[in-house]
């Protein structure tokens, strides 16, 4: 018995197949942006404990950090001591919620997660840094770069920049 296959048919085995194909190729990048979204949540509740070592931990042993006053960190090591020394004075006490904004794969083992910080309960400020829109709270923006390396992802460069109040309007004219 000989079988015919229609062309309605092959073409729809294809396109199965593509899709099927694409939705494996799809499901590493899934996997990698879940992970990348756990570390931010991670490393929040580190903060929300004022746990400086486990914030630190998913930077690379080499990586960079620049602070919401332009100072750059070098390596973990300096990244977790400015962030204990923090944690025991203006921040002790302060929560921290984080909002992923945009998460890119600049390539299969690099990316870019944007996130949103709202800061509160905080007894001070750095110079120059000001409560955003009210009292009490903070709002920054984080960009880190990072990496895949031997299956795991770590931070290799970071910035934080405080958002500004909005400026005030002048007072009416007469």
């Amino acid at each position: 018995m000989t079988h015919q296959v229609s062309r309605a048919s092959l073409l729809v085995l294809g396109v199965s197949l593509l899709l099927t194909r694409g939705a494996w190729a799809d499901a590493p990048q899934s996997q990698d942006e879940a992970t990348l979204r756990q570390m931010v949540a991670t490393q929040t509740e580190a903060w929300n404990r004022q746990d400086a070592a486990e914030w630190s931990k998913d930077f690379s042993p080499d990586a960079d950090f620049v602070n919401i006053v332009g100072t750059v960190f070098q390596g973990r090591a300096e990244i977790e001591k400015r962030h204990a020394g923090i944690f025991a004075s203006i921040f002790k006490g302060s929560r921290s919620k984080v909002t992923v904004r945009r998460l890119v794969f600049l390539g299969p083992d690099v990316a870019v997660v944007d996130t949103e910080h709202e800061v509160t309960g905080h007894s001070g400020l750095p110079p120059g840094v000001q409560n955003t829109e009210e009292p009490g709270v903070l709002r920054t923006r984080m960009k880190y770069v990072m990496k895949k390396s031997g299956g795991k992802w770590q931070i290799t460069s970071g910035q934080n920049t405080d958002v500004k109040p909005p400026p005030k309007s002048p007072p009416p004219k007469k």
